[in-house]
């Protein structure tokens, strides 16, 4: 027992997680697994959306292969970088992995918005997040696409100097501490904690990466106030007639007690 955890130590360098751990046959097929279950989630949204408001799956494809492309150039930097750090390589790729879902989500929504409002005021289509066009047009998709790679390289570049700072030595010395086993850690960072948070980045992303129709939204609020005012409508008169049936009621009643007390004199009066 000694002596297998000693050779064990010797091998990974006292470390939980080898320099090679997220890129020997374990790591890859993890991270092959990884993007399959992303895939198969973005194909979930798609039949989530509305009836009325599905995206065809061209549409569709073009939306999600933007986050295809800038996600695996995220990933493979974010390997790469996690062997160039002094330390446990796992802790390294989480922690950058987790800044890229948080700070690197907000630099993408930014960028997406700014692109966005360039594309209204200086009339540059192709950049206009989620409209492709009719009949949609390859090149604005591809146009898009070296945008969105654009925009993760300022979000690798941003949260690899923010990782400069010297407090991140002291967050990598407690994290993933408790896991002693090398493939158990890389499990967790290559599948498990990815899996829960990439799905919910790949939704909230592909909500703003898509294009949705002013115009259909009028439609659909007008349509939704005409309900409410149907509902309205009708609430008032089963209300009308609710207030109609209780004073039909009470005169109902009057007349019931009119008639009783004419009736007890003229029976008084038969039997004297």
């Amino acid at each position: 027992m000694n002596s297998t955890t000693t050779e064990t130590n010797s091998d990974t360098g006292g470390l939980h997680c080898s320099k090679d751990a997220l890129t020997n046959m374990f790591g890859w097929f993890l991270q092959v697994l990884l993007a399959s279950l992303a895939f198969t989630c973005l194909i979930a949204k798609r039949f989530c959306e509305p009836r009325g408001e599905r995206r065809s799956w061209l549409i569709w494809f073009y939306d999600t292969s933007k986050q295809g492309m800038g996600a695996m150039a995220i990933h493979l930097a974010n390997v790469w970088l996690a062997g160039q750090y002094k330390g446990d390589p796992c802790t390294w790729y989480l922690i950058n992995f987790l800044l890229d879902s948080s700070l690197g989500l907000l630099i993408i929504f930014i960028g997406i918005r700014l692109s966005q409002y360039l594309a209204r005021t200086k009339g540059w289509d192709n950049i206009n997040f989620g409209e492709y066009g009719k009949p949609p047009s390859a090149n604005a998709w591809m146009t898009q696409c070296c945008l969105y790679v654009c925009l993760m390289i300022i979000v690798k570049v941003s949260i690899t100097l923010f990782m400069q700072l010297d407090f991140w030595d002291n967050v990598k010395a407690f994290i993933l501490s408790p896991i002693p086993n090398q493939n158990v850690e890389v499990a967790f960072v290559m599948l498990i904690i990815p899996f829960f948070i990439n799905m919910l980045m790949f939704w909230v992303t592909d909500n703003f990466l898509m294009y949705k129709d002013p115009a259909k939204r009028r439609r659909l609020s007008s349509s939704s106030d005409g309900l409410l005012r149907k509902l309205h409508v009708k609430y008032r008169s089963l209300a009308r007639k609710r207030r109609r049936d209780s004073e039909s009621d009470v005169l109902l009643s009057a007349d019931d007690e009119l008639l009783d007390s004419e009736t007890v004199p003229i029976a008084r009066t038969v039997h004297a």
